[in-house]
């Protein structure tokens, strides 16, 4: 006879976690009659994931009845700090028990208990009757119910991601049994459900008195014995609290539930009301489960598709294909695809997929001929990955034509995902799984069993050909299909080459500006010690906030949950109070660039010594690329210990150069030609310095030879600060000056550059009526939150609407810079390499001898990217490392 299983799911928690799942997407999961469903969906979800992992034979879910329990009425204030559960949650809530019902599965709560007990009851009911127990829930509280008989299975990140609690796993994490956590939970007290312990004793402290006494009434019995210490004492006069805490922490196991174990038997779905309610709420992927026969599955079944495995015998098939247009997958187990193991790919050639594990294979000439065929049109994912990755087989891909990722990405930039089954399920297509579904996360992450991975890469070159036609019909439809074909695609292949040829970084000079800064902290470590009179851990915040604000007497400036915070923001308003506040933020700094980046980079010398950084093509919803594995845009230039990181960073050959070409002010110029402002368009075709310019404007002076240096920075501030949609408040803050005198700058400002305002009013105005923003290149920024009722969160959408077409047409600007300028050092010929692009400046890697043709020929390609109504300006230097470039 097969072990009965019951599974016990907390629902209030599980649709708590599945609710803020899909929180951003909330305005996406609306029913057609306006009912929120993130909520529903992501239960389901989890659901189907729960059920396969622990294959219940019986199920319950408990929900709370409401807030006033037993526990209420022993304190009052027993989860009296929590907020209100969100009404977009709230009105989900039942459709998630009707949901429940229609599945054939038994959801219940009862009157004056909480889940968590309805949950202890069934529980021991069920290890009581020879069960085998598995609790799903994200509070720890319920941990106490672990046993040989039942596991606890706390919810994390993923859908069906748990962390399974047992005794032993209990012991190895908090040093205590299950029963004895109760007794650690009466001595901490707990902050989520507002009732205290004793005072100052933390996980730690409660813990190592109940691995000592192994409960808190033995404790208790020998309090008196103890050393005289403040914990001593404060356990003493906070005895009631401990006691009526472990009341509070308990689980009942015996609440008059009346609820059988025959009631949770796992019963039949009742596929009409499923289909009707999955109808009702718009859920496409829950409606395609559903089969023909009236049944269902707790698991999504991913279509079946034919395909055949290539092997070395039958590879010769591929021989006699004519086929013009190909789909192709490359699979890679994680994210960065430079290292990344290739572990197989998949190929759909007319109505047949080939399918291997054996990425080998690709260089048979059958494969090899076929992916370096310029006349061979290829749909993939994601271009940049799968150019690189061929790479590393030493296969220079050609005719890759459509790119799924970047279609998708223009189509809704707010949607980033990289993950081809979750891109799949935002066009209702549910085909194919998420990766996270198949191979795990983390450490966990893994290839499954052949039939499982071949079935995945099958269902992927399948979606990514079905989804072609409808993705570049949505772009057509949005007049995006330019910025897709002459922009997106095109810059993904630059981007690929660069990430090839990565850049040059000496080791030999990261290591002694390790030791420079080494000898600098020590230095700062010596005299912050001496002004503080002691020594002590500067890089705890206890510690440093003891010594800052009660040994030394600073004010206070804010407090957190554990203490005084000592934030960069809080210190840089101490400097002027102590000499010790600037030598601790010039000691976290260099602490920062020391860990950052001379360690960081240290890590990413791959054995060609050069960092090969990944650009992220579709992360941003302007449309600004992104840098990580390492992040090469965000190496700091405020401070000269950030700037000497430069220095490592080289040209390829000994006599060479690197080459730094970057754009002026280009958002501004940019602003001055979408607003059409005469005056600012005026300033720049005469080449007048735009900061000096608007100083004179907003301070009413005569000369630029008024404008001091202060005002200069003041107007600075002003200028960028208008392209980001600032408030007199926000300028005040910015730069220390009065609210008064900051909305005297922006009327100023606006009085001076009149169609600035009206730009702005009419950018708001157009992203009321649209629902978007967007730049000179019809690349889009979706603006739910436009029409908001919440002032903050209708402000943002606001101020977004207004920066959103400016910053992403400087996006756009550079990017066809990007693609001018490979084709002009391929028209040339020359050995001159793009390496790097930093927002709006691109580095090079140059030869001595192309040094003169390249001081020419960039700013001009730069300079000449784009047309615009004021002229662009590209300001270029070189020197033997980036350093000396800049």
């Amino acid at each position: 006879m097969a072990q009965k299983k019951l599974l016990l799911i907390d629902g209030n928690s599980v649709a708590f976690r599945a609710f803020y799942a899909l929180y951003r997407q909330l305005d996406r999961f609306t029913s057609p009659d306006g009912l929120h469903t993130n909520a529903i969906f992501t239960f389901k979800n989890m659901l189907d994931a729960i059920m396969k992992q622990t294959n219940p034979t019986n199920v319950l879910v408990a929900f709370d009845a409401g807030k006033v329990t037993f526990r209420t009425e022993m304190y009052q204030d027993y989860k009296g700090g929590r907020q209100k559960t969100p009404s977009e949650l709230s009105e989900q809530l039942p459709v998630i028990r009707e949901m429940l019902k229609d599945l054939g599965i038994k959801s219940y709560e009862l009157k004056n208990y909480e889940a968590d007990d309805i949950i202890g009851t069934l529980s021991k009911m069920g290890e009581d009757a020879g069960y085998t127990v598995d609790i799903v829930t994200g509070d720890r509280d319920l941990t106490q119910l672990a046993s040989d008989k039942t596991t606890v299975l706390i919810t994390k990140n993923g859908v069906g991601d748990t962390e399974a609690y047992t005794p032993a796993h209990m012991k190895e994490v908090n040093g205590v049994t299950p029963t004895e956590f109760i007794d650690m939970k009466a001595l901490m007290g707990d902050s989520s459900d507002n009732y205290p312990g004793v005072t100052k004793v933390g996980p730690k402290t409660a813990s190592r008195l109940i691995q000592k006494y192994g409960s808190i009434e033995e404790l208790y019995e020998h309090v008196d014995e103890m050393k005289k210490s403040k914990l001593k004492e404060n356990l003493i006069n906070d005895k009631d609290k401990a006691f009526l805490a472990k009341k509070l922490a308990t689980i009942d196991r015996d609440s008059p539930v009346e609820v059988t174990l025959a009631d949770t038997k796992l019963q039949e779905p009742n596929i009409e009301d499923l289909r009707n309610l999955y109808e009702r709420l718009g859920f496409k992927k829950f409606l395609a489960e559903l089969d023909v026969n009236g049944t269902t599955s707790n698991t999504p079944e991913t279509e079946k598709y034919e395909y055949l495995e290539l092997t070395k015998e039958n590879i010769i098939e591929l021989d006699k294909i004519s086929e013009k247009e190909v789909t192709f997958y490359l699979a890679m187990l994680g994210d960065n695809y430079h290292l990344a193991p290739i572990e197989g790919f998949s190929l759909k050639v007319g109505n047949k997929i080939y399918v291997s594990k054996d990425p080998v294979l690709l260089q048979e000439n059958s494969l090899r001929q076929m992916l370096e065929d310029k006349t061979i049109k290829k749909n993939v994912f994601d271009i940049k990955r799968t150019y690189v990755g061929l790479h590393r087989l030493d296969i220079k891909a050609e005719g890759l034509d459509y790119d799924m990722l970047l279609a998708s990405y223009l189509v809704n930039n707010e949607n980033n995902s990289n993950d081809l089954g979750e891109v799949a399920h935002l066009y209702d297509d549910y085909s194919v799984k998420t990766d996270l579904e198949v191979y795990g996360k983390g450490k966990k992450q893994a290839v499954p069993d052949d039939n499982d991975f071949f079935e995945h890469l099958a269902a992927k070159v399948a979606v990514i050909e079905k989804l072609k036609t409808p993705l570049l019909e949505k772009l057509k439809d949005h007049e995006q299909d330019d910025l897709y074909e002459t922009i997106e695609i095109p810059v993904s292949f630059v981007l690929a080459k660069m990430e090839i040829t990565g850049i040059k970084v000496e080791a030999s000079v990261l290591n002694q500006l390790g030791n420079d800064f080494a000898v600098k902290l020590q230095e700062l470590e010596h005299k912050i010690y001496q002004q503080a009179g002691e020594e002590f851990n500067l890089n705890s915040p206890k510690q440093l906030g003891h010594i800052l604000f009660e040994k030394l007497g600073l004010p206070p400036i804010k407090k957190t949950k554990t203490g005084y915070s000592t934030s960069v923001e809080v210190l840089e308003q101490l400097k002027m109070k102590s000499p010790i506040v600037s030598e601790i933020l010039d000691y976290r700094q260099i602490a920062k660039i020391q860990n950052t980046y001379v360690k960081g980079l240290l890590d990413c010398i791959q054995p060609d010594g050069r960092i090969h950084t990944r650009y992220l093509q579709t992360l941003t919803t302007t449309g600004r690329l992104s840098s990580v594995d390492p992040n090469l845009q965000n190496i700091p230039t405020k401070t000269e210990e950030g700037k000497q990181i430069r220095k490592a960073f080289v040209p390829s050959t000994k006599d060479g150069y690197i080459f730094s070409c970057d754009y002026s002010q280009v958002e501004l110029r940019v602003l001055a030609h979408v607003s059409g402002d005469e005056h600012m368009q005026e300033a720049f075709k005469s080449g007048y310095d735009i900061h000096a310019h608007t100083a004179m404007k907003i301070f009413h002076l005569d000369s630029p030879d008024e404008v001091t240096p202060l005002m200069r920075r003041h107007a600075k501030a002003v200028n960028f600060g208008i392209v980001y949609g600032i408030s007199d408040y926000g300028l005040s803050k910015n730069l220390g000056i009065s609210r008064k005198q900051a909305k005297t700058f922006i009327e100023n400002y606006f009085e001076q550059y009149p169609q600035i305002k009206n730009y702005m009013d009419e950018a708001i105005k157009k992203a009321r009526e649209n629902g978007y923003a967007e730049t000179i290149m019809h690349r889009r920024r979706y603006l739910p939150d436009i029409h908001s009722k919440n002032f903050n969160v209708r402000s943002f959408a606001e101020r977004t609407a207004i920066n959103s077409p400016i910053q992403g047409s400087a996006a756009d600007i550079i990017k066809i810079a990007m693609i001018n300028m490979q084709k002009k050092l391929d028209e040339l010929h020359l050995k001159t390499k793009m390496v790097l692009q930093v927002h709006d400046e691109l580095i090079f890697d140059v030869p001595k001898d192309e040094l003169d043709t390249i001081k020419k020929i960039v700013p001009e390609v730069m300079q000449s990217a784009v047309k615009l109504d004021v002229p662009l300006i590209a300001d270029s230097n070189w020197g033997h490392n980036w350093y000396d470039a800049k």
